[in-house]
């Protein structure tokens, strides 16, 4: 189980996905994958990525671990997390997150990417899939306070 006050400390990314999307989904990960490429050539440790499922009925911990598998996640700094309805319902609603399954039994939610600082304060919201992994290097690099070099 993670807690947020594990990774306090660190500048954290998180999104919300689910693997069968069609849609967006793909493009907010394959977004996530390049931020950690670039933050990883930086030697950039302090960080935590985190991909929260939209779908806990279908994303089991196994079926996220091989979505991760297919972008190169590197599971050390980037966690896949799902849970219960209920305790994923908890999360989803402190974030802003509306998550529908319709009538077909498609999930539906709110596209959404937040940026949260070292003290544990969402600083950056990214709405949709607009959003270029640039973009949210240079916040992040804002929120370290220097220019994307090493920890000392």
């Amino acid at each position: 189980m993670l807690r947020f006050a594990n990774v306090r400390g660190r500048v954290i990314l998180i999104t919300f996905i689910f693997t069968t999307c069609p849609d967006v989904c793909p493009l907010l990960t394959a977004n996530f994958a390049a931020i950690q490429r670039a933050l990883e050539e930086k030697k950039i440790k302090d960080y935590q990525l985190l991909s929260i499922t939209t779908d806990p009925e279908h994303d089991t911990a196994t079926v996220l671990k091989d979505y991760a598998g297919r972008f190169k996640a590197d599971l050390k700094s980037w966690s896949f997390l799902t849970g219960s309805r209920l305790e994923l319902a908890k999360v989803w609603k402190a974030f802003g997150v509306n998550v529908v399954k319709n009538q077909s039994g498609q999930i539906q939610h709110t596209t959404f990417t937040t940026l949260v600082d070292r003290q544990g304060n969402r600083r950056a919201d990214y709405y949709g899939d607009r959003w270029r992994d640039t973009e949210v290097l240079r916040d992040i690099q804002w929120l370290r306070g220097n220019s994307l070099s090493p920890n000392p």
